[in-house]
């Protein structure tokens, strides 16, 4: 009996840590096309993730938190755009990567910004709604900050 109760409890805590698992999206056309349908802006993360202290720190204090989860899966379709040091990416993923931090204007790490977007003929275009980067005092803290931002929206 009491194996059978540790299992039920294992199999359930698997499938809360599961249900609370983000999807995040390196490939930004296809967020674009989700966001469309879903009619949600995107959030792109811009981190340094193997070597950024305070993205790392962002990632831990918010992001990976259940209140973080439960706003991202109601609220924005997630984009992670990474330039790590040491972590290898395909050639495509570093070209885009790069082009957007460019068209974003992105001087330091971590940067987050929210923005919808289109993709017409193979050419992508954003509407952006406003940024953010680490916010001290955790995810409720940053989530404010957050949905001010999704209110100009």
């Amino acid at each position: 009996m009491k194996k059978t109760v540790i299992l039920c409890f294992l199999f359930f805590g698997m499938l809360t840590a599961q249900s609370q698992e983000l999807n995040w999206h390196t490939d930004v056309k296809e967020a674009i096309s989700i966001g469309n349908k879903e009619h949600k802006p995107l959030l792109l993360f811009f981190t340094g993730s193997d070597w950024c202290g305070w993205c790392i720190r962002l990632q831990k204090e918010v992001l990976l938190t259940p209140e973080f989860a439960k706003w991202a899966a109601e609220n924005v379709v997630l984009v992670e755009l990474d330039y790590p040091r040491r972590t290898p990416q395909s050639d495509e993923i570093k070209k885009q990567n790069g082009e957007l931090q460019q068209a974003f204007g992105i001087q330091g790490f971590p940067t987050i910004h929210f923005a919808n977007g289109s993709d017409k003929e193979g050419k992508v275009n954003f509407e952006g709604l406003g940024n953010t980067g680490y916010v001290a005092g955790g995810p409720l803290a940053w989530l404010a900050v957050a949905n001010e931002i999704l209110k100009k929206k």
